[in-house]
């Protein structure tokens, strides 16, 4: 037996993946579920497979980057949704590097991959948010959040999702006019504009990205609220002041394990004396792990997924109190699966922009983390911190008040 059906036939038991190979010689792999569908691929030269099967942890991914591995029936969001429902993370099933020396050198790559010193981190950040603006345009809303929504009704639009995900984040805040508010990975600038607009804040925004520095500056200009909501390009370690609040999203996956206390450090120290900060980050469901080598490669290098315990581990040693931590646990799946349809839709636009190895490589990234969302062991961590435990209300009431005020604003 060759050692790609040895390979599927561990991955594959319920639905069907039939695999043609460069000579045209058809096998079937696991038995009929309507559940878990039926994926048909071929493999259009004689190394394909073996490549395949002997780099489990890059190969598929960049056999299909490169064309060697074609989806027939379905698509590489249905190849890789069956393999991963096969394996559930509950269920304890996952795909590990059996070889030990491979082991032992994936952990040293991702370890050393997580150091995430300044110049590096701007490095870092340029490799993917500076990709162009009119690339992210084509697939985010129309605000360009590049995080998770919140689905207060898994049937609601990106758009809907991505307001309800701020107001979300807003409530938590527990904002009152004229306080200050540090965003830390401000993105396009959206969050720190619709804190002002409803809660009558001023905002300074930082962010490492250039491209994305010139569009929040922009919208700020355009809003006239340029007093109000500021935008710089600094690393959040070099910031000054002091502020009533702090919130963050999806910038925590990028901070790496090595700067965990750093980073809390110089939160706690940014925070006023009441200050009240919000970590909105994508996490592990179970203990600390390692970057995948697809997304170290070739998505997020210094990119690592923390999990809930060295996160507050890492806060614990600051005095930072979590006053209040909420899971997502299906959101992300959501979110991402209006993207990927949108990619799909603009494939034109996209391989005009770049090539079709590139919109390959991205479908590829978007489908694997659907399926990591759905089915593997991430989801998002929402964790509101506080210097004084006397800072927020002694319930969580406020929370609900706050986002039905803010949902009239729209």
């Amino acid at each position: 037996m060759a050692l790609i059906d040895v390979f599927l036939s561990r991955l594959v038991t319920r639905g069907t993946l039939t695999l043609t190979d460069h000579a045209g010689r058809s096998r079937s792999f696991g038995t009929p579920d309507p559940d878990y569908g039926e994926v048909a691929i071929r493999f259009t030269d004689a190394g394909a497979a073996g490549y395949v099967a002997s780099h489990p942890r890059l190969g598929a991914a960049e056999a299909y980057m490169d064309g060697r591995l074609v989806v027939e029936q379905g698509d590489i969001l249905d190849l890789i949704t069956l393999v991963r429902k096969n394996q559930p993370w509950e269920r304890g099933g996952q795909l590990k590097i059996r070889n030990p020396l491979r082991r032992a050198l994936s952990n040293a790559g991702s370890r050393l991959s997580r150091l995430n010193w300044q110049a590096r981190s701007k490095r870092n950040v340029a490799h993917h948010y500076d990709l162009g603006n009119d690339f992210y345009r084509l697939f985010l809303d129309t605000d360009m959040q590049y995080s998770c929504a919140y689905f207060t009704d898994p049937a609601n639009s990106l758009e809907q999702a991505q307001i309800d995900k701020k107001a979300h984040i807003a409530a938590k805040l527990h904002l009152k006019p004229g306080q200050r508010v540090l965003d830390i990975g401000c993105g396009w600038g959206g969050m720190a504009l619709y804190l002002h607009r409803t809660c009558g804040v001023d905002v300074l925004g930082v962010t490492l990205s250039e491209e994305q520095l010139k569009i929040a500056r922009e919208r700020a200009a355009a809003a006239g609220v340029s007093d109000h909501v500021k935008f710089e390009l600094i690393d959040y370690r070099n910031v000054g002041g002091q502020f009533d609040r702090i919130v963050s999203v999806g910038m925590f996956e990028h901070v790496g394990p090595p700067h965990f206390r750093e980073f809390f450090r110089k939160c706690r120290n940014l925070l006023t004396e009441d200050g009240v900060m919000l970590i909105h980050t994508i996490g592990r469901f179970g203990v600390p792990g390692t970057t995948d080598a697809f997304t170290r490669k070739y998505i997020f290098p210094g990119g690592y997924i923390p999990a809930l315990s060295e996160t507050l581990a890492a806060s614990e040693k600051s005095r930072l109190i979590a006053a209040d931590v909420e899971t997502l646990r299906l959101h992300y799946g959501l979110t991402i699966r209006h993207w990927y349809q949108r990619t799909v839709d603009n494939r034109e636009a996209i391989v005009a922009m770049y090539d079709e190895r590139f919109y390959r490589m991205w479908l590829f990234y978007l489908a694997g983390a659907i399926s990591t969302f759905e089915y593997g062991g991430m989801g998002n961590y929402q964790i509101l911190y506080t210097r004084r435990r006397e800072a927020l209300p002694i319930t969580r009431d406020w929370i609900a008040a706050e986002e039905k005020r803010l949902a009239a604003l729209g």
